[in-house]
Order: C-alpha cells, then sequence, then structure tokens
C-alpha cells in the first residue's frame, strides 16, 4: 500500500488507515475477538495506521489494540485525550495531561506514545499558549514521541497548524464535508503537518447499504446522536440530515467506476485529496478492513469526477453544514 509522510516527525503511514471507535464502543457490540481478527486483517491488508482514543469504551479500544500490537511491530498508533472530563479549558493542564498519557500509556502497553492528539477540546484550547508549553513538556519526557490535534472547526485546525510543535490535525472530511479543502489542507502542506481525514464514510451513509427502512441499534450513535444529544452532531452523519445523505448517495452512485464499490469510492475521493495524509475509515469485522484497504489499489478518480461531487455538495449538503464547522 501507498505510504504518505508525516513530515514534522518523520514517520510514514499507510493512505488507508483503521478508525478504532467502532472496537471501543458506540457503534454495537464487538467482542475482542472480533476486534482482533478486524485488526488483522487490516494489517495483512497493508495498514500501518491505527486511531483510537482513552474515551473509547473508556479504555478498551486502547487495551484491546495494546494487546494486539505487541505482536506487530512497526506499526503507528494515535490515540487522544481530553474528553474523559467536563469540556472546561482549565481542564488542559500539563499535571492532566500526564495523568491521561500515563493511562493510555500503560492501556497500549507501551513507553511512549507514538502520537497523541487533544480530542476536540473547547476552541479556546487551541489558542493556549500553555496547551502547546505543555505538550512540548511530554514529549521532551518521552511520555508521547509527538502530538497533534482533533478539531471540528477549520478555525481551530488553522489554530493548531501555526504552532510548530503541531504533527497532526485530524479533521472531518468526506464527500459531504468540503469546507477543509479550501483553507485547512493548503496551509497544512505549506506547514507540513499530516492531515488525518475521519469520518470518511459519513458514519456509514457513504457505503452505500443504507436506506429509508435502516435502523441502528440503541447503544449506537447513528441512533442516539442524530442531533447532537451526546457529543457534536457533525460525528454523526458528518451532520447531514438522514433523508438528505441518502439522496445524495443516490446522485453520487452512477460515479463509481467499475469494480469500485460505493465505500471505496467514497475512501478513493479522500486520498486523492492533495494534502491528506491518511483516511481512517473504521471496522466492525474482517471483511469491511480489508474492503477499506482494497480502496488504496484504486486509480485516482479523474477531475471530472471531483467537480460532479462538488456539484452534489453545493446542490443538497452545502447548506446544511457549511457554515458550521
Amino acid at each position: 500500500m501507498e505510504n504518505r509522510r508525516f513530515r514534522r516527525i518523520g514517520r510514514d503511514a499507510s493512505i488507508i488507515g483503521l478508525g478504532a471507535w467502532q472496537l471501543g464502543a458506540d457503534w454495537g457490540d464487538v467482542s475482542e475477538a472480533d476486534a482482533h481478527a478486524t485488526l488483522s486483517a487490516a494489517v495483512d491488508a497493508g495498514v500501518s495506521f491505527i486511531d483510537t482514543a482513552d474515551v473509547y469504551g473508556d479504555g478498551r479500544s486502547e487495551q484491546i489494540i495494546g494487546s494486539f500490537v505487541k505482536g506487530r511491530p512497526g506499526l503507528t498508533v494515535a490515540t487522544k485525550m481530553g474528553r474523559r472530563v467536563a469540556q472546561e479549558p482549565g481542564n488542559f493542564t500539563l499535571d492532566n495531561f500526564r495523568a491521561w498519557t500515563d493511562r493510555s500509556r500503560t492501556n497500549l502497553g507501551v513507553e511512549t506514545l507514538d502520537l497523541v492528539q487533544l480530542h476536540c477540546p473547547p476552541t479556546p484550547v487551541f489558542s493556549t499558549e500553555a496547551v502547546y508549553d505543555a505538550l512540548d513538556t511530554l514529549v521532551q519526557e518521552k511520555r508521547i514521541a509527538a502530538y497533534g490535534v482533533s478539531v471540528e472547526r477549520v478555525e481551530e485546525a488553522l489554530a493548531a497548524i501555526a504552532r510548530p510543535g503541531t504533527a497532526s490535525v485530524q479533521i472531518i472530511l468526506n464527500a459531504f464535508r468540503l469546507k477543509p479543502l479550501d483553507r485547512v489542507l493548503p496551509a497544512a502542506v505549506e506547514a507540513g503537518v499530516g492531515i488525518i481525514a475521519r469520518v470518511p464514510l459519513a458514519s456509514g451513509l457513504l457505503s452505500g447499504r443504507y436506506d429509508e427502512h435502516t435502523t441502528f441499534a440503541a447503544d449506537d450513535h447513528r441512533n442516539f446522536n442524530r442531533h447532537g444529544e451526546a457529543f457534536d452532531v457533525g460525528e454523526t452523519f458528518s451532520g447531514v440530515d438522514f433523508a438528505t445523505g441518502l439522496e445524495a448517495v443516490r446522485r453520487l452512485r452512477p460515479l463509481v467506476p467499475p469494480g469500485m464499490s460505493m465505500a471505496q469510492f467514497a475512501l478513493r475521493w479522500v486520498v486523492d485529496q492533495p494534502g491528506v495524509t491518511v483516511v481512517i475509515p473504521g471496522a466492525r469485522n474482517p471483511e469491511q478492513a480489508i474492503a477499506n484497504a482494497a480502496a488504496a489499489d484504486q486509480p485516482p478518480l479523474p477531475e471530472s469526477t471531483m467537480q460532479a461531487v462538488r456539484e452534489v455538495y453545493d446542490d443538497l449538503i452545502r447548506s446544511q453544514v457549511h457554515d458550521k464547522w
């Protein structure tokens, strides 16, 4: 699989990674055995970058990944911190960072975490000098090898990119969320900051597997967070109304080349955006992991397709999401 470099830390990542939220919580039940099988399938298919967080299953995702990577050298595991406390800027301190990263180091079974990202904290955190000083201290103490941020909004990404120690920005990017293309990706390229594209399938909408009759389990965020009841609504279906998303998929489907699934098309679209380092689709089973990884083998999409995707976005999606994030 093609690899791209996180320039500020000199580390490569497969262009298709694995998002491990599904292996922890909020997507219905996934057993530990199924989680290990999914991880094995992804890595065997060429995936070398795994993204998790301390809040996924309150550490379950990290623990599962930690037990898996012991026998798989050469992988990069990125985790996130900061969502296990009240979302107040005053909680983002060096003492808390030490405690949070020590917990993740234990969960993952490592001395030094490869990459730690602030997990969508309150907007003022991204412009607080002391926060970056604290993160630099974690690097100096070898608790972490590098740090980045996970953001909801374009302005948060730009604030982080301007900081010299920021190695990566994780942001929602998919055919239903085009705003990062305008400013964030060009700024990241210029600064040498890696881009981790999350929610690439819009919580599964862009897989093309759903219709008006699809239902989700009670413990699935696509059920309980439809209107932002638990966390930012932009994390669920990218903030797009479910019915609108279905109509957009119907219009996008004719653009999918022969031999490519709708999900692979959506992933290839992300990979083809200049500035993207790695895209991190989730997977609940080995079959999904293998199919996602195969998107890396597909040829780049033509410019005419890119323009057609933007037209669907402008017609159906822009008014719902573009000014919010």
